[in-house]
């Protein structure tokens, strides 16, 4: 996660170090996920300015959609002329992927969570702990999958980050 003013100027050495190594390194836009009250869009360093940055010193070529699957990350070729490899980001803000994501969670005190920024989980401890059987299980979870919505509401007035910091979700 690269943040203003702390971090921000070091999306091109991150690169350069992973590229060595082979590795594949992933930026994550920082999403509103934290303390209540700590997340601000202003102090995010968006996806564009990501590939800016990065474009300054290497030529980046978009991979296939086809191969982000419903993967969270959009994926560049790199070249430096040096190594090669690829790069990703996570938009969940500027560039989000709701319709192709296929993610829930289930938290450590047995809640379902259909998307990181949901306001409502479903419960699936309490029916386990009261006997629920499998089948039980498993319409409790459909219920609640079917229930998601189609997308999240960051980039609309009104957003409303979730209560539980990413710590509490299982991110």
């Amino acid at each position: 996660v690269l943040m203003r003013g702390v971090n921000d100027d070091e999306a091109v050495p991150l690169l350069t170090w992973a590229l060595e190594r082979g590795y594949q390194l992933r930026f994550i836009e920082q999403m509103p996920l934290g303390p209540s009250g700590a997340w601000h869009r202003g102090d995010m360093v968006t996806a564009d300015e990501i590939l800016t940055s990065l474009r300054s010193a290497f030529t980046l070529s978009e991979t296939s959609t086809a191969a982000r699957g419903a993967s969270p990350a959009q994926t560049w070729s790199v070249d430096t002329g040096g190594f090669a490899g690829t790069v990703g980001i996570v938009a969940s803000v500027t560039r989000p992927f709701c319709g192709d994501c296929d993610r829930v969670r289930l938290t450590a005190d047995g809640r379902l969570r259909d998307c990181l920024f949901a306001m409502q989980e479903a419960d699936v401890m309490g029916p386990m702990r009261s006997g629920a059987d499998d089948a039980e299980l498993a319409a409790a979870w459909r219920r609640a999958i079917w229930a998601k919505s189609p997308g999240h509401s960051i980039a609309r007035a009104g957003f409303v980050q979730p209560h539980r910091p990413m710590s509490a979700i299982g991110g």
